[in-house]
């Protein structure tokens, strides 16, 4: 299920959305890393919450395109690479768009909400979070059809969640949030009536 077998011409025409994804990420991170242009984008995009409070909305947004170094963007965008074409291919284009940026944009609000002013970050870990929080959604509806799915992805979240808890410099909020609301939409993208709805069109 997760693995790529797909040469890059036909991941790229498969998968549009994981695709640009992956290269707005990698071309962010490339402009991070100019001399003092790259300093502009990284503290003009990112995640700081007295900043956001002060009417810098657009912080909940950009930063979840922007990331601390290259280990930092290369496991986010290896994740989505392994987990994201599978959740485009079953909701479809704007559906994964959807819960790709919902879930980021809430991991951070949670952040907001439930962090001290001081508090800043990056990264698209929310986002990818969302993505386990939506096949979570799928698992609950597929749980006695698909009982096989529910042994690849469970075991996943739970993982997920524990190196969340144990790992150091990581954005709890954003990981839980992002999680929640990928389930959430997920829940509402895979409902049996809906998911008959897709296939009459």
């Amino acid at each position: 299920m997760f693995i790529r077998r797909e040469s890059f011409k036909q991941f790229i025409k498969l998968y549009p959305m994981v695709s640009t994804i992956i290269a707005i990420n990698f071309i962010v991170y490339i402009l991070t890393i100019l001399p003092v242009f790259g300093d502009f984008i990284f503290y003009a995009g990112m995640s700081v919450n007295y900043l956001i409070g002060d009417g810098q909305w657009w912080r909940i947004i950009t930063s979840v395109f922007i990331h601390g170094g290259f280990l930092h963007v290369l496991f986010n965008m290896f994740s989505l690479f392994l987990f994201g074409p599978e959740l485009e291919k079953i909701a479809g284009k704007a559906r994964f768009i959807t819960i790709y940026v919902l879930a980021g944009i809430f991991g951070n609000v949670a952040t907001f909400v439930t962090q001290d002013p001081l508090y800043a970050s990056v990264g698209a870990s929310g986002a990818i979070f969302g993505i386990f929080g939506a096949f979570s959604a799928l698992v609950y509806y597929t749980r006695r059809t698909m009982p096989q799915l529910k042994q690849i992805i469970l075991p996943l979240v739970i993982i997920s969640v524990i190196i969340t808890f144990l790992s150091p410099n990581v954005n709890i909020a954003s990981h839980l949030g992002g999680l929640v609301t990928g389930f959430l939409l997920g829940l509402s993208y895979f409902s049996p009536k809906r998911i008959v709805r897709w296939r009459k069109k």
